[in-house]
């Protein structure tokens, strides 16, 4: 996987060192030699990733990790940093900064190699999601999008993986006092043994099971549908760089070194848990404004856009089931002196109490939806005209037969409803001519007395009211 890949450090050699490395590996590199500089960078060219230096004149790399990461047009962006400080509160301060990683120097190749890409992995994913929510919000008219740092830690669950008790004691230890809740799993029948494993925010991983392979259950939880997306933060011991890269190929989004650092431990767990719901944030998002862009406002059936293009795909050439569809087409009689008489909001909860009717009334695998105005549509898979006519009689019986109670008035209000219904054959084979044969049987029920169904037969021949 290539990427656009920004180097940031005071000493030209430096950059020109990692920018090497990484040219080697066919990543595209930018690069900048001070703070200012690389900020102007990653607001004009949005980087994949950025290695930024820590110890630079002017202003440091914790300085411009914090700007960065404050500015929500770039905050996605992961930054590792790369210093020559290698003590636990050096790292804890970069975490804390914002940082996604760290690493010492000098850096060496296959672990470097492995974070650039296991990050791009993630903002790859990020991205789209960003991008789905973007184009969710300008169908929905949703509102903005909520950056990262707000995110909530509260009662977060983490499950960890180890079967040395001492090491899991210490490890609970250090996690119990900000952390909502952590379970064991010691794997002693060499598996996962918890349950519900969807649950977890977090899932800690040793590789150094005594009874289990740590890579292996990784792949598990990886490969999973419940935890697909779950991060995984594994414990590895230092300069076991074999099996780091490994884990980070199988998908694993962070680690901790032994001897584990407390704080280290901690600030890697509020990142990945951070990063986790708001990945989950974004998916929830997503879903809610697509509901939004394809569902109707006032009745929450489905709406135009969504029926036409529902239709194409029944109507499309690798579709076979359209030969036995039914259409209903639905009309409220005299709907426009409900709206004058009551207002439009009594007009409104009349078609959300009309729709309701319709939905009870219909199999889970017909489709309804607000066709515009006071019109309905009700699309009938695997339906022959006898069931498509008994199913708009009762229909229009369930509206007919119950006043609709509206707060415009004190008393319940009379509604009936036209109904005109097409079937697939052999001269009615297409979206078009479906619409247009039960537009034609609506004109004939409306123009026959309304409050009654019109198809190949007109089933009733009562007077509305």
């Amino acid at each position: 996987m290539t990427a656009r890949v920004l180097v940031v450090d005071d000493v030209l050699h430096n950059v020109k060192l990692l920018e090497a490395k990484l040219r080697s590996e066919y990543f595209d590199v930018l690069t900048a030699m001070n703070g200012m500089d690389a900020l102007e960078i990653v607001e004009q060219e949005k980087p994949d990733i950025v290695l930024l230096d820590v110890m630079m004149p002017g202003m440091d790399g914790f300085e411009v990790c914090r700007r960065i990461k404050s500015n929500p047009t770039v905050a996605h962006i992961p930054i590792i940093m790369v210093t020559a400080l290698d003590q636990p509160k050096d790292r804890v301060m970069g975490l804390e900064a914002g940082a996604d990683d760290f690493l010492t120097k000098p850096i060496q190749d296959l672990p470097l190699f492995a974070r650039v890409r296991s990050l791009v992995r993630l903002k790859v994913l990020m991205d789209e999601l960003r991008i789905r929510n973007s184009t969710g919000q300008a169908f929905s008219g949703g509102g903005e999008v909520q950056n990262i740092s707000s995110i909530s830690l509260n009662g977060a669950d983490v499950l960890l993986i180890e079967d040395y008790d001492r090491v899991a004691s210490r490890i609970i230890g250090y996690l119990e006092d900000t952390i909502g809740s952590i379970d064991l799993d010691n794997v002693k029948d060499g598996k996962i043994s918890t349950g519900e494993l969807g649950k977890y925010d977090l899932f800690i991983v040793s590789l150094s099971l005594r009874e289990a392979d740590g890579l292996r259950l990784c792949s598990s939880i990886r490969s999973s549908e419940a935890t697909r997306h779950t991060p995984i933060l594994v414990i590895v011991d230092d300069g076991d760089h074999e099996t780091l890269i490994q884990a980070m190929e199988l998908g694993v989004t962070d680690y901790v070194n032994r001897p584990i650092d407390g704080n280290e431990l901690v600030a890697r767990v509020k990142s990945q848990i951070r990063h986790k719901r708001y990945a989950d944030y974004l998916r929830g998002k997503m879903q809610q404004n697509m509901q939004m862009a394809v569902t109707d406002a006032v009745t929450n059936l489905y709406n135009r856009h969504f029926l036409d293009t529902h239709l194409e795909n029944v109507f499309s050439p690798a579709n076979e089931k359209q030969a036995n569809l039914s259409m209903l087409m639905l009309d409220i009689d005299h709907f426009k002196k409900v709206n004058d008489t009551y207002g439009h909001t009594s007009g409104d909860e009349v078609l959300e109490e009309f729709s309701k009717r319709i939905t009870s009334n219909i199999r889970s695998i017909d489709l309804a939806a607000r066709y515009g105005g006071e019109e309905f549509i009700v699309v009938m898979p695997e339906t022959d005209s006898d069931f498509a006519l008994f199913i708009a009689e009762r229909l229009r019986k369930t509206i007919c037969d119950e006043p609709f109670v509206i707060s415009g008035s004190e008393k319940p209000i009379d509604v009936t409803v036209s109904i005109g219904v097409s079937i697939v054959s052999e001269g009615c084979e297409t979206k078009e001519k479906l619409f247009a044969q039960a537009d034609k049987a609506l004109y004939r029920a409306k123009e026959t007395g309304r409050n009654r169904v019109c198809g190949i037969t007109c089933l009733n021949d009562e007077k509305a009211s």
